[in-house]
């Protein structure tokens, strides 16, 4: 009740200041020219007949003929079921108290419901004033025949800030769900839609309303800001802010596409489990052929050695024999390499008195014990600093030690992602009922034109597209388990090529690696229950974590002894991902923030040289200032001699000159993205590497595989397709909502999925690929000595 008595009051106040009350019957589409004083008030009076199976509208518009009126004009309709009343002037309000002055003004009213077949109903239109002068002004009330939106018809028609528009929609049988677009030729005005929820089932009327309001100005929609008033309560003038819209309402996708949508997506990755049990079943297959054909031919060893590849010509033909998949006799692999130790460099003892010492010496040893040989600590810094480094100089530790301390890596992110995990799902679940409640579509940044609700989740083609991230590294983690257990069973037989043969396999950063894609795919579905700047942090966090982890797996291949431990890179991964935080909430236009950025980046740049360079057999103490003089003194003053480690100093060199210009190019840009400038920061790193290590891979007289060069050329090609659809921009939370929605485009697949949902798929199918590549680059040295495989 207490909601009603400021309209009574406006209502009495009028009254009872007149002395005179003109009372007139009205008619429609009739203009009224008329003039009203403080001394006499005027009601309208109208009549129609209202119809249960017709739904028509009424407009009310008004405009005001006398300038430098007074006092305004006040107009009161009164209705069977509702009151409306407004001023003319109207003065509507917009950023920082700025005022703007309208005289024409126009009103929608609704049809009063009604249970009869026919009904004529009543309304009555009161003009009043307190102004003492009489005040001209016109006012006109007509029928509006397209009030009542039709199905897939377009409807055109104009709206200003004064004179919004209403329509009807009312659902025809067998449809439960429709889609409403209202277009316009410009961007401003700025205007706003604004419509009741979608679904049939919350409305017993079978209906919604439309409403389109023209804003008073248009920074909501990216516009320029206007000047300061030079007075408080200076009135502005608003121009022409008149819009023409079209506005048409058709039917939405029906479950079928639903159904369509979840099995294409389902199909597209179980492939991937169908075709690595085919890959495994030909695999297995294969090497066992190899297996019985070497088991049962009647040659001496030294003949054996010859069938395998004629190691004294290269001893990269053995790489077939991968740990993957083989389970030869450790006797034969023993006499077949015993006989060409002269290539091989392998010791005079046999290589199963090594294992079993090697063997042995693992039942002694402590699980926080990490330099576990007696030498290790007065010898290190003389095998770090050789000029040409082996494998074997840098896996000296411990196995088992050194498979514990990479196992922390798993069970770390695993605790990362539960107690990351859950406060994010709690928050998205919020997100989606404030938008849910409120109705404002405006908090999220949604491709509008191709988002499919489902239940309280307003864009459901994008989280399920995030499916293939989860299946994926699910799948990734099943191969890293089979490849681990073929391992394990090979070094319980004291086979000779698990024991001392290849890259020192540690599979702890590889489970890592495939549960970060896990819920790289949970926590990019959770930003996408309701995108927008405050939780993009979600959607990107992990694939930081991905890409520190590729980079370490790939030093780690070759630097098994010093490679990070666990608890230091993830303190660097957490430093990154605050600075990433950092960026979105204070980065924005702030030179300050770019500035310290830039010298943190440049920094730790240097640190991370000096340590990759020196093998961390270097000091960070009061005495680096002089250490560094002495070796510029040293090297380029007193004599001019180069760098020891070329090949490292090429990677540093270019490495710095990457990430110098990436922080040139944020200071001086300072792109409005800061969380996507610091990805690229990562993947540029990562890619670097990885082409370098390549590079220095086949130098260094290595070869690749063929499965490892497929799985390469493939996931280049699926990533160069998926920063295609990546790049094409559907929305974007750096602009205002409004501008975000002109980025919206129709889906293209399935009419189911969009642009990025297709990044989804291929960038799930393309980082797969990549981890493929990385577990298998270098099985090609599976049954080479460590001695002979260089480090770069």
């Amino acid at each position: 009740m207490l909601r009603f008595c400021p309209v009574l009051l406006v209502l009495m106040l009028p009254a009872c200041g007149a002395s005179v009350v003109i009372q007139r019957d009205a008619q429609f589409d009739v203009t009224y020219d008329d003039t009203v004083t403080s001394d006499n008030q005027t009601i309208y009076s109208y009549n129609h007949t209202v119809s249960r199976n017709k739904t028509e509208g009424v407009r009310v518009s008004v405009e005001l003929l006398s300038e430098s009126a007074q006092s305004p004009v006040l107009f009161v309709v009164r209705q069977k079921q509702a009151v409306l009343s407004f001023q003319v002037p109207l003065i509507l309000r917009g950023l920082y108290q700025r005022k703007y002055q309208y005289t024409q003004v126009g009103r929608t009213l609704c049809q009063p419901p009604t249970k009869a077949e026919a009904e004529t109903q009543f309304f009555y239109v009161d003009v009043s004033t307190l102004s003492s002068a009489g005040v001209h002004y016109q006012l006109r009330v007509s029928r509006v025949d397209s009030f009542t939106l039709q199905t897939d018809k377009k409807f055109s028609f104009n709206a200003t800030p004064s004179q919004p528009q209403f329509f009807k929609y009312m659902f025809p049988d067998g449809v439960d769900t429709v889609i409403v677009k209202v277009n316009s030729q410009k961007n401003f005005p700025c205007s706003v839609m604004s419509i009741q929820d979608i679904q049939r089932k919350d409305f017993p009327s079978n209906s919604f309303y439309v409403v389109v309001v023209v804003k008073t100005e248009d920074e909501a929609c990216g516009g320029p800001l206007r000047f300061y008033p030079l007075l408080p309560d200076q009135l502005l003038d608003p121009g022409n802010r008149s819009k023409t819209l079209d506005v048409i309402v058709s039917p939405a996708i029906n479950s079928e596409v639903y159904v369509m949508g979840m099995l294409f997506c389902l199909g597209i990755f179980l492939s991937f489990y169908l075709l690595t049990f085919l890959v495994a079943c030909v695999e297995n297959k294969r090497m066992n052929r190899k297996r019985e054909g070497l088991l049962n031919a009647d040659t001496s060893p030294a003949e054996t050695a010859s069938l395998l590849g004629k190691a004294s010509v290269s001893p990269y033909e053995y790489g077939s024999f991968a740990d993957n998949g083989s389970t030869l006799s450790s006797e034969a692999v023993t006499d077949s390499l015993a006989s060409t130790d002269g290539n091989y460099g392998y010791m005079d003892r046999s290589l199963e008195s090594v294992a079993r010492s090697r063997q042995e010496s693992l039942s002694s040893v402590e699980e926080d014990d990490y330099d576990t040989l007696v030498d290790i600590d007065s010898d290190k810094n003389i095998v770090r600093t050789k000029k040409f480094l082996c494998v074997s100089d840098l896996a000296r530790k411990d196995k088992r030690i050194l498979s514990k301390k990479y196992q922390i890596y798993f069970w770390n992110i695993a605790t990362i992602a539960v107690f990351y995990a859950l406060p994010v799902i709690q928050l998205v679940i919020t997100y989606q009922t404030v938008v849910n409640v409120t109705g404002n579509q405006d908090i999220c940044y949604y491709n509008f034109l191709c988002a499919h609700p489902l239940g309280a989740l307003s864009s459901f083609n994008n989280i399920l597209s995030n499916l293939g991230y989860v299946l994926l590294g699910l799948l990734f983690l099943l191969i890293v388990l089979q490849r681990d257990i073929l391992h394990n069973r090979a070094l319980e037989r004291n086979e000779s090529t698990a024991l001392e043969c290849g890259i020192p396999k540690h599979f702890g950063l590889y489970y890592a690696m495939g549960t970060a894609l896990m819920m790289e795919g949970l926590l990019s579905a959770c930003y996408h229950v309701c995108p927008n700047y405050t939780n993009f942090q979600f959607d990107t966090s992990f694939m930081y974590m991905i890409a520190g982890l590729c980079m370490l797996k790939l030093y780690q291949k070759r630097h098994p002894d010093i490679n990070a431990s666990a608890y230091s890179a993830y303190a660097c991964l957490a430093a990154v991902i605050f600075f990433s935080v950092l960026g979105v909430v204070f980065g924005k236009g702030n030179t300050v923030f770019w500035i310290v950025f830039s010298v943190i980046h440049i920094l730790a740049t240097l640190l991370l040289s000096t340590q990759l360079y020196y093998m961390g057999r270097w000091r960070l103490d009061s005495g680096i200032l002089r250490r560094m003089l002495n070796v510029i003194y040293t090297d380029c003053i007193r004599q001019c001699s180069g760098p020891m480690y070329i090949d490292r100093m090429v990677l540093l060199v270019m490495g710095n000159i990457v990430n110098w210009s990436l922080s040139a190019y944020g200071l001086i840009k300072r792109p409005n993205d800061f969380a996507s400038y610091l990805l690229a920061i990562a993947i540029c790193n990562l890619l670097l590497y990885f082409a370098f290590y390549i590079i220095m891979k086949l130098r260094s007289g290595e070869r690749i595989q063929c499965l490892a060069l497929v799985c390469i050329l493939f996931t280049a090609v699926v990533w160069g397709f998926a920063l295609f659809f990546f790049f094409q921009g559907l929305s974007t939370w750096q602009k205002t909502p409004a501008e975000s929605r002109e980025h919206n485009r129709e889906c293209i697949l399935l009419s189911f999925f969009d642009d990025h949902d297709i990044w989804h798929f291929l960038s799930s199918i393309a980082m797969f690929g990549s981890f493929l590549v990385l577990l298998t680059m270098d099985d090609d040295l599976d049954t080479v000595q460590r001695d002979k495989i260089y480090v770069f």
